[in-house]
């Protein structure tokens, strides 16, 4: 461990210069060929002070050694025993079955109605000339030739007493309303009938059912 020095200025300069002095003194007497008895006054009269060092300062006391004591240990501490889960018991509820669904209603048409009672007849009626000729080409309606629409439409029809065609009605279309009401049209105006006879030889009315194709003469 190093200390500073603690000497006064004033005595080390002081001591310095008398240092210089006396060897400045000693060299010129080599020099000159002094004798050594004027070094020697010279040397006596010299005031040498002597610098005392002062003492070293005391070395403090050396630090505590270190506490290296240990940590006491960590209390151990003892886990909880797990909790064991809650037993789950899966009840099954009966669900009460829901009522059958009852069958959807069946719509049933009403039946139609019954036919007139046929009467008791000796002889049926019978159309007049040839049913063939109640429409034809020539009748032919002149759109539906144009854009050449062709078809065959079935007709029903009902006749009096007097043998003239009281109704007319389309049981299979053609496929297009002009040609089929022009079917019943001209049978209206051109069919007639023979009407039948009972037993007791009275005129009866009639029905009567044919089909007339419309075809466009190639």
């Amino acid at each position: 461990m190093a200390y500073g020095d603690n000497v006064d200025p004033k005595n080390r300069v002081v001591a310095i210069v008398l240092v210089g002095l006396l060897t400045a003194v000693l060299g010129y007497g080599l020099v000159n060929g002094l004798n050594i008895s004027i070094v020697k006054k010279l040397a006596e009269k010299l005031d040498v002070v002597d610098v005392e060092e002062p003492p070293p300062p005391e070395e403090p006391p050396p630090p505590p050694p270190p506490d290296n004591k240990l940590p006491p240990p960590p209390p151990v501490v003892t886990p909880p025993s797990p909790i064991p889960p809650p037993v789950t018991t899966n009840t099954v509820q009966s669900v009460p079955k829901a009522p059958p669904t009852p069958p959807p209603p069946v719509y049933t048409p009403p039946a139609p109605p019954a036919p007139p009672p046929t009467p008791d007849l000796s002889a049926a009626g019978t159309p007049k000339g040839n049913p063939g000729r109640w429409a034809t080409n020539d009748d032919y309606p002149a759109r539906a030739m144009r854009e050449e629409r062709e078809g065959t439409t079935g007709f029903r029809v009902t006749y009096g007493v007097d043998g003239r065609i009281t109704s007319c009605d389309v049981t299979s279309s053609s496929g297009h309303a002009d040609l089929d009401a022009e079917t019943c049209k001209l049978i209206q105006r051109r069919g007639r009938f023979n009407p039948g006879k009972d037993r007791a030889g009275n005129p009866t009315g009639g029905s009567y059912s044919n089909r007339i194709r419309w075809q466009i003469p190639r």
